[in-house]
């Protein structure tokens, strides 16, 4: 029976990923900075599916409390087989492109952050020779655009971040898969351009979900955007800084 922490449970697709888990037999750990709200996703999915389920606070950016919060959750758990990264946030690209703060910002919720917490369990699993990482990147990290370059340089990282992590974990027998996650309709995209390939936050979780038992390393969900970032990398840079893409 699996033991599994799920980092940023409270978005759509981490609740829906938890109850995959869980039906499968799974002992979760669901971690949010909104508390109560995590304990409700927990004890929602402990009655529908039978699985035990806790909860707990973490902060992506609080980087000193990241220790203890990773043996917490493993103790709570009774041992950590493996992680799901969910946490992110498109932060405020208008304002991170002027103001040093609100880009650092971003870049602490979606990429330092995750480094911080993922160095930590990524130990633990390497220790005990198992176990899994599923990491949640996006499209936005296949190249630098003009509208979302500080997000998407976050992305990047976390991209880089994990390949070379997957290389390093799988002599320890450590599957890391990373998945490159198209626009999901959620409160974090409304109103958002972009909404012609936008599809469900239960579409993706079982794209997700699929992709991790197949011991998938690099997924895009949903799939057709391989071929839509396999050409725009090919745009040549002086065609594309002109392109609104």
């Amino acid at each position: 029976m699996a033991k599994v922490l799920i980092l940023g449970a409270t978005s759509p697709i981490a609740r829906l990923l938890a109850a995959h888990f869980a039906e499968d037999g799974a002992t979760l750990y669901l971690a949010a900075r909104d508390t109560a709200e995590a304990a409700k996703i927990a004890t929602d999915i402990s009655v529908r599916t039978g699985a035990v389920v806790h909860s707990g606070a973490f902060d992506a950016a609080d980087f000193a409390t990241h220790a203890d919060f990773i043996e917490r959750a493993a103790q709570k758990l009774g041992a950590l087989d493996g992680v799901v990264l969910c946490f992110g946030t498109l932060g405020e690209e208008d304002a991170a492109q002027i103001d040093p703060n609100a880009a650092l910002a971003t870049i602490h919720q979606n990429f330092t952050g995750a480094v911080s917490l993922m160095t930590l369990a990524a130990h633990r699993l390497e220790e005990q020779k198992r176990g899994f990482m599923i990491v949640i990147g996006s499209v936005a990290g296949d190249r630098g655009r003009a509208r979302n370059y500080v997000y998407g340089s976050a992305k990047a990282g976390l991209h880089t971040f994990t390949q070379g992590l997957r290389g390093r974990m799988a002599r320890a027998g450590v599957h890391v898969m990373t998945v490159k996650l198209g626009t999901v309709d959620t409160r974090m995209t409304w109103g958002r351009e972009g909404t012609l390939l936008t599809i469900s936050p239960t579409r993706a979780a079982d794209s997700i979900y699929a992709a991790y038992r197949r011991k998938a390393e690099v997924v895009y969900v949903p799939w057709f955007w391989r071929p839509i970032m396999g050409i725009v990398k090919l745009i040549p840079e002086r065609m594309f800084k002109r392109t609104r893409f």
